[in-house]
């Protein structure tokens, strides 16, 4: 495709974004940006974030997008939980850290469960309900996304990593979409994620010398 079809593509696809997938992207920026600084705001708007999503990804059948936006809220309430509880001292129970080997396997497992199952479960509905889905970009882009969230919840710096991929893959996914704006969000969230991948990095390591 020439550069000034994508970038007239680019244009086009500003003018047509709608108010909620504004709203949408603003809350998700300000949600990632909370996370990167382990401020408890991340998951309200987050959540606010996700409702949206859920209603944008059925309606543009982007199917493993919305079961990952349905897996976020479910998460965004676990992970509030988990951020808010504090011990007999009144400090936070969890603290960031690195995973360890065993943990790594766990995660490697965890993101190859959903990377299959969401990539079959794509490729029937594609020849039976949603002619416009792209299993193996989808299913990339949603497998690592849970892996993300559910290592987020419990303060893991490798939850990073997993950012990185969905912003990486939800970049093309959602312009090929004509979700323009949506793809520029992910562009931001990659940048915002590479730096907090740094952040969360030093705060390991000064919770892992105390």
């Amino acid at each position: 495709m020439p550069v000034q079809e994508i970038f007239n593509q680019f244009i086009d696809g500003l003018r047509a974004t709608t108010l909620p997938e504004y709203i949408a992207v603003i809350a998700g920026i300000t949600s990632v940006w909370y996370s990167k600084k382990e401020n408890i705001w991340v998951y309200p708007t987050g959540l606010l974030n996700t409702s949206i999503y859920i209603w944008l990804s059925f309606k543009y059948h982007l199917l493993g997008e919305a079961s990952v936006n349905f897996y976020y809220t479910i998460m965004n309430i676990y992970g509030w939980y988990l951020w808010t509880r504090k011990d007999a001292a009144q400090k936070p129970v969890l603290a960031i850290k690195f995973s360890t080997r065993k943990e790594w396997i766990k995660e490697l497992l965890f993101f190859a469960f959903f990377y299959c199952g969401i990539y079959g479960a794509l490729v029937f509905l594609k020849k039976e309900f949603a002619p416009g889905a792209i299993p193996w970009a989808d299913a990339l882009a949603s497998a690592s996304a849970f892996t993300g969230m559910w290592l987020m919840a419990k303060k893991k710096v490798e939850s990073w990593y997993w950012w990185i991929i969905t912003n990486i893959c939800g970049m093309p996914l959602y312009f090929v979409k004509g979700l323009v704006f949506t793809s520029v969000y992910y562009f931001i969230l990659l940048l915002i994620a590479l730096g907090g991948l740094q952040e969360w990095k030093r705060k390991a390591a000064q919770n892992n010398a105390e």
